[in-house]
């Protein structure tokens, strides 16, 4: 990574839709902020998601773009909560260095049902299930998973729960999700949608400042740090605290001044932002090799208006195929 000056006006500032890894060497800390804009609007508007599942899935792409952004590896990471409420899936899939794609399933009556009700909080629309974070290397390689319970938490909390698991790394995740109206060049109104976030994580240079997580079977199992915190992170995870949701979507904060207002004091550094695309992974040869397994009867029976056809649901592209190239030798 390149570094640059962290002296506001020297440079231009990264904008929607890129990445920017930071470090502050006061603090052993370490980390990745973003601000989502026409990258987000394009994923929402293809689907026409109501707005509370907009939302969460809005927050669940900020939480996989700051995540999978990290990888140093050819792969893919995905955040995909599986549960029995209205909303009981929502899928986000990376595909590193740059790619991202994402999708949400509901059921349209049980979502009326929930917010007449007032019941319009993610555990409400949820519901009880597992959130699971998926890393694929491909190959060879096995895919690891880490799978932890919906149980009320928010992501932002689910999200620490699962570093502090897996990782054993002190990390702190803010989310923020801004509906916004206004109007076009043109005068006419415009509905458009902003996320943002930050991932904050205490990596110090020497391993005694490091809190060391509790052994299983010691009588707490709860994933505590049996050392007490570091003042480093104390104060890195206070300054994260402090984080209005406003700031992390407002563009006309912007990343960077963002995190000089955070820890300037400290000597935060900014790096090269990563620019990342909403890019789907399908095509019509990939979906043409998982239906060429598929029976001659099943392909007959998926025949419609001569043909057979599929919509990808991440990008809502469809394909369609002459039943007679399906069919197996």
């Amino acid at each position: 990574m390149t570094d640059r000056s962290n002296q506001l006006g020297e440079f231009g500032f990264a904008g929607d839709d890129k990445v920017v890894p930071f470090q502050v060497d006061g603090l052993d800390v370490r980390g990745r902020a973003v601000q989502l804009g026409q990258l987000l609007n394009s994923i929402l508007d293809r689907h026409a998601y109501p707005p509370a599942v907009a939302r969460l899935l809005a927050e669940a792409i900020v939480l996989t773009v700051l995540i999978g952004t990290s990888l140093k590896f050819e792969g893919k990471f995905v955040v995909q909560t599986k549960s029995d409420g209205p909303v009981d899936l929502l899928v986000c899939d990376f595909a590193t260095p740059e790619n991202v794609r994402a999708y949400a399933r509901f059921d349209e009556e049980r979502l009326a049902e929930s917010l007449a009700a007032g019941k319009s909080s993610p555990t409400d629309l949820l519901g009880n299930g597992v959130l699971a974070f998926t890393i694929d290397q491909g190959g060879f390689m096995q895919p690891y998973q880490g799978i932890v319970p919906l149980d009320g938490s928010s992501l932002e909390d689910i999200a620490g729960f699962y570093f502090r698991q897996s990782e054993q790394i002190p990390t702190r995740v803010r989310l923020a999700v801004a509906e916004l109206f206004d109007r076009d060049g043109d005068g006419k109104p415009r509905h458009t949608w902003r996320a943002g976030g930050i991932l904050v994580q205490f990596l110090p240079e020497a391993p005694e400042r490091m809190g060391h997580q509790d052994l299983p079977g010691d009588g707490d199992d709860n994933g505590d740090y049996a050392t007490p915190e570091h003042d480093n992170w104390t104060e890195a995870r206070m300054m994260a605290d402090t984080i209005d949701g406003d700031e992390l979507t407002d563009p006309l904060i912007g990343t960077e001044r963002l995190l000089f207002r955070l820890f300037h004091e400290r000597g935060v550094r900014a790096y090269t932002p990563q620019p990342i695309y909403d890019r789907c992974s399908c095509s019509r040869d990939k979906i043409k090799g998982v239906l060429s397994g598929f029976s001659a009867e099943e392909i007959t029976a998926s025949v419609e208006d001569g043909a057979v056809s599929v919509t990808c649901e991440f990008c809502s592209t469809t394909y369609k195929y002459e039943p007679q190239e399906l069919m197996p030798a």
